[in-house]
């Protein structure tokens, strides 16, 4: 009896590692296969060419990710692309570009995610509808009517129980401009919104848009910097029962959001943003209380406390694009 079990267990332990092998040799052929596709809505050398082969990327990922265990699988695809995962595991993000000859950038991508009330992971594949959106950092969105980006990083943020997720992302746009964004997720009813009032603003902002001049270089970043901030102080005067206020300046590091403020750099061109550029004033957002709070005086700098080096646009036929 005691022999039956063993060889039993034996026999479902090899079953469950061929499975397995099965499962990795599958996921391999995809990744190959979406590899080379994506290389080629890059290196393509037509508009069709190239969004034949962005179509079929797609479909390869639909394939990948109907696999069993696909949200295990670690991805690793050429650099036109980007893969993103949130540290929880919930969410995962693909985005890449197709360029037009006439230097306009469409996005594609899909989003896998955990959906808690169906107790299973799912994906959806993203639309992007830049130009169509009205009001575009303040709509809530979906993956069908999506604000296209490619996406550079994730953070992770919680406050009161509650997990959201906020995007980093570029878009090359056309021969005149470029935009970076900051675009928070949240997952309602177990899908992911884009958009979300986390800004703590003058206006109920759901995302950031920067758009600028495509020539000028705009940071945007996540990492700990040096903050200064001003405390005052009662102090008490000596030789005296009076006291007086100073101004003590005080530098911490802060993890933050840092980005280079926008502005028309022709006066009364508001709006046109092949005329923004970058104002010379830093900005920062730290996620205090649930909510990402404007640091109008946030001053960024690296741990030898020396200024930022400057910042290395993405090249618009080359991109580059973080993964993990």
């Amino acid at each position: 009896m005691m022999r039956r079990l063993i060889v039993t267990l034996l026999l479902a332990t090899l079953a469950l590692s061929a499975a397995q092998a099965q499962d990795k040799g599958l996921m391999m052929q995809h990744q190959k296969r979406l590899a080379d596709l994506l290389t080629l809505t890059a290196t393509a050398p037509t508009d069709n060419e190239r969004y034949l082969a962005s179509e079929q990327a797609v479909g390869e990922l639909t394939a990948a990710l109907d696999e069993d265990n696909s949200e295990r699988w670690k991805w690793q695809l050429p650099t036109v692309a980007s893969v993103l995962t949130s540290p929880d595991g919930m969410i995962r993000v693909f985005t890449w570009a197709v360029v037009r000859d006439n230097g306009e950038f469409e996005c594609f991508g899909a989003i896998q995610f955990y959906n808690e009330r169906e107790e299973e992971y799912q994906y959806l594949l993203l639309n992007d509808k830049s130009e169509d959106i009205m009001n575009r950092e303040e709509s809530v969105l979906s993956a069908s009517n999506w604000f296209g980006a490619i996406y550079q990083d994730i953070i992770q943020t919680s406050h009161g129980g509650k997990t959201y997720y906020t995007l980093l992302g570029w878009n090359g746009v056309d021969n005149l401009t470029e935009r970076k964004i900051i675009e928070p997720i949240v997952l309602r009813g177990g899908v992911p919104q884009f958009g979300a009032p986390l800004f703590r603003r003058e206006r109920n902002l759901r995302r950031i848009v920067l758009e600028y001049r495509n020539d000028a270089m705009v940071n945007l970043s996540y990492e700990e910097q040096f903050v200064e901030e001003v405390q005052r102080e009662r102090v008490k005067v000596k030789g005296s029962n009076r006291y007086r206020t100073v101004e003590k300046r005080k530098q911490h590091k802060e993890k933050m959001i840092i980005f280079d403020e926008v502005e028309p750099q022709i006066p009364g061109m508001d709006g046109l943003y092949q005329y923004y550029v970058p104002s010379g004033l830093e900005l920062a957002y730290a996620f205090v209380d649930g909510k990402w709070e404007l640091r109008n005086g946030a001053q960024g700098r690296l741990k030898d406390k020396k200024l930022n080096k400057a910042f290395e646009p993405l090249q618009k036929h080359t991109p580059a694009y973080s993964t993990r």
